[in-house]
């Protein structure tokens, strides 16, 4: 039998069009992998470096990220701020994030002190946290935000005790009127409140990328083959 492909225009583009669209995803989910092995390697880098201490210097955020950083000085206890929507192991639940004025300085810096579960009954229901009083040393690791979640509307201004969907350094400063460090600080000391502080990788999902690349270049493949191979059926009828 003698086989012969019959070359339509339609079939063409639909087909240019979905090779077009699986090769750009695939692409673009490759250089998402990519871009989460560079952090990777950098949070490995930085974190094994020493301890910064942290001052009222200036600090450029790309120079720190990830860095493990050392600051004495007192929390103020009447700005804690729920950011609302963080789960951890499947459980719906908040970070508690709380300012912290830097010892012999005019400076603060935002603390993530930790991860707490939501009242089942009623999600505006905080428990009691233990917030120690004084001045004391806390360690944390640098990051340039605290993550940010789907949010429908515009970003309402933080208040003390407010739950927000999501914070920047520059909007609490505004909010509070207080001299911020430009960095969050994921806080690692234990200081007895009973927080989780498993914080996620930022490097993580690389897996997950490069399934979804995978997928979209089987989108396009199997586009290809399916214009050659209806091409060649009309071609030999």
């Amino acid at each position: 039998m003698r086989f012969t492909f019959r070359f339509r225009l339609i079939p063409f583009v639909a087909a240019a069009i979905a090779v077009a669209i699986g090769l750009s995803l695939g692409q673009w989910q490759t250089r998402r992998a990519a871009e989460k092995i560079a952090i990777e390697q950098k949070i490995h880098e930085r974190q094994a470096a020493a301890s910064l201490q942290l001052s009222d210097a200036a600090l450029n955020p790309d120079d720190i990220e990830f860095r493990r950083l050392s600051v004495q000085g007192e929390f103020l206890q009447d700005w804690p701020v729920y950011l609302d929507n963080r789960p951890h192991n499947g459980v719906a639940g908040f970070y508690l994030l709380m300012p912290f004025k830097v010892a012999g300085s005019r400076l603060h810096v935002l603390v993530a002190r930790g991860w707490i579960p939501r009242n089942v009954a009623d999600r505006t229901k905080m428990p009691a946290i233990v917030t120690p009083h004084g001045q004391l040393q806390i360690e944390g690791v640098a990051r340039r935000d605290i993550g940010h979640v789907m949010q429908l509307g515009e970003v309402d201004a933080p208040r003390p005790h407010a739950i927000v969907q999501n914070l920047d350094v520059a909007g609490f400063a505004a909010a509070s009127g207080l001299q911020m460090s430009p960095i969050v600080l994921e806080q690692l000391t234990d200081t007895g409140d009973g927080l989780v502080r498993d914080w996620p990788v930022p490097s993580s999902g690389v897996d997950k990328h490069r399934g979804y690349a995978f997928q979209w270049y089987g989108l396009a493949a199997m586009a290809f083959i399916f214009f050659v191979v209806t091409g060649i059926r009309r071609g030999t009828k």
